[in-house]
């Protein structure tokens, strides 16, 4: 039964400032390679054929170090990069509260419906995002996928993935290094794991 893995990267040096990063090219922090090796070491029980990747660094990054302990070569996709967050991008989220207090609530409560200066909206990162999927998936039939990505692209793959409506969203999450499975089955696909972060709660 053929799997595709999704990991989100790990804590990089925004994560820890709580500024918005959209495709700002961001390192990791020393924390978040610790939490690459954990994820790294989390999948070497899982039989994973091929690793994909957002070209972004913490992503990249990421999935190399995994990469690394599986014995398998990264191929970046720029399909895979993070939401353009336009003119949010480099914001704390004090400050967009303060300066965008509207739209950052549609944010939180109708993500689907905001548009924003110079940004994608989520049906256009969904698009990109799951033209991404299709173009792997055409290749290599029965292998199972790994692809370590971002919070709000993973988050429409998902959906995309389980044809369920975007209005939903805003009511997933997903933490750093955080695994989902979703098993591709013949008549259906199941979605196995969301947001296991037991490899970083096991290692504290």
């Amino acid at each position: 039964m053929r799997k595709i893995f999704l990991v989100r990267h790990g804590e990089s040096q925004w994560n820890t400032l709580k500024k918005i990063q959209g495709q700002q090219d961001i390192p990791l922090t020393e924390g978040g390679l610790k939490q690459a090796n954990l994820i790294g070491n989390r999948l070497m029980n899982e039989k994973i054929d091929r690793i994909y990747s957002s070209d972004l660094i913490r992503a990249f990054n990421t999935a190399e170090i995994i990469g690394g302990k599986l014995n398998i070569n990264v191929i970046p996709m720029e399909e895979f990069r993070e939401i353009n967050f336009g003119i949010w991008e480099g914001m704390s989220n004090e400050k967009m509260l303060l300066k965008y207090h509207d739209e950052y609530l549609m944010w939180k409560r109708v993500p689907e419906k905001l548009k924003i200066e110079g940004a994608e909206s989520l049906e256009e990162l969904q698009s990109r995002a799951m033209n991404g999927i299709n173009k792997i998936m055409r290749n290599g039939k029965d292998d199972n996928i790994l692809i370590v990505s971002h919070s709000a692209t993973l988050k429409t793959i998902i959906l995309g993935l389980l044809d369920i409506d975007l209005t939903y969203f805003k009511n997933l999450t997903l933490d750093n290094v955080s695994l989902t499975i979703i098993e591709i089955r013949d008549y259906n696909r199941v979605l196995k794991v969301i947001n296991d972060t037991c490899h970083i709660k096991e290692n504290k």
